[in-house]
């Protein structure tokens, strides 16, 4: 600052307040500091940043601070997409309990351009932004009918569906599920397209597995309970690690997979090909759902036309050796 203020030819006060956007400032002098600063490189707060650029290049993100794969890799992904498309990466992640507008206050405290909420869950309380700056959502259940933004993100109906088709095309009669947490829309989105495929095939729909919380632990005490019951012959699990858990229940009880129990996961971890036997899954291109999003997002804050295309990328069925024919013997 003492440099821009000494080649300006004013106080150092002044300088701080050109870039803070304070009055009692001329316009002429405001222009000279602005084109000294421009010519220095000079690199001030972020709210000078955002004076001289009208942005402060950096994007928001509302995490719900957990470790799960899905969640985590796509934090990597959204930083990655960030950095291609020029902007940095803020991060503020809501603790238990804590509404995602608190969230999304200390993003906008901080200064940034737009906002993506990674994994948005109910918490009862309907979800209405009126942020000042475009919001893009990676699930349902935001309102931003007050605001700039759209929702984008992989269609875990249509991958529930694809999982669930997969096992009833094997010859199964139906399909059980052991769902997530349903106060997750991730969770809800699967268990409604695990619905839709039992449907349109014609299949009866068995009750639920005891809702799981996406925790291996959680998975075993499902899939205990499912191995008690003889005429459970194929379980699309809501994800890989609640997957593990039915796949050692079931081991552990004598039930074979893929013998006797089929299972389906859905992320593709990267223990799921090396676990015995190696797990079939629904995998989701997290790139691809990261850059979609970050395509979008710059869009509405450049004022450019947003991208063509469908907004959920096509997710995959990999399919290995934990699923199988239902035996006819």
């Amino acid at each position: 600052m003492t440099e821009v203020a000494r080649a300006a030819g004013v106080s150092q006060k002044t300088v701080s307040r050109v870039v803070n956007g304070e009055p009692h400032v001329s316009p002429e002098v405001r222009d000279r500091v602005l084109r000294v600063i421009r010519e220095l490189d000079y690199r001030p707060n972020n709210a000078a940043r955002a004076l001289l650029l009208g942005r402060y290049r950096r994007i928001g993100v509302v995490s719900l601070g957990t470790a799960l794969y899905g969640p985590s890799t796509l934090l990597i992904s959204l930083e990655r997409a960030m950095q291609r498309a020029g902007y940095s990466f803020a991060l503020a992640s809501t603790l238990e309990g804590q509404p995602v507008s608190v969230a999304v206050e200390a993003l906008l405290e901080q200064g940034v351009d737009g906002i993506v909420l990674s994994e948005p869950i109910d918490d009862g309380t309907p979800l209405r932004l009126s942020a000042d700056v475009p919001v893009v959502s990676l699930g349902e259940g935001v309102d931003l009918t007050e605001g700039v933004g759209a929702v984008v993100g992989a269609d875990g109906v249509a991958a529930a569906r694809i999982a669930t088709e997969h096992l009833l095309s094997l010859g199964h009669r139906t399909v059980w599920h052991i769902p997530g947490p349903q106060n997750w829309w991730a969770a809800r989105d699967r268990l409604r397209g695990w619905r839709e495929a039992l449907a349109a095939a014609g299949a009866p729909e068995p009750p639920l597995a005891t809702e799981g919380d996406w925790s291996p632990a959680a998975g075993y005490a499902a899939g205990r309970q499912l191995a008690r019951l003889a005429d459970v012959t194929a379980v699309f699990v809501a994800n890989d690690d609640m997957a593990i858990g039915a796949l050692h229940a079931f081991t552990e009880a004598g039930r074979g997979v893929p013998d006797d129990i089929s299972v389906i996961g859905y992320d593709d971890i990267p223990a799921a090909a090396y676990l015995a036997p190696p797990l079939t899954t629904v995998r989701q291109n997290f790139t691809a759902v990261a850059g979609r999003a970050v395509d979008h997002l710059t869009a509405l804050i450049e004022g450019r036309p947003e991208p063509a295309g469908p907004t959920a990328p096509a997710v995959e069925l990999t399919v290995r050796a934990s699923t199988g024919p239902i035996r006819t013997t």
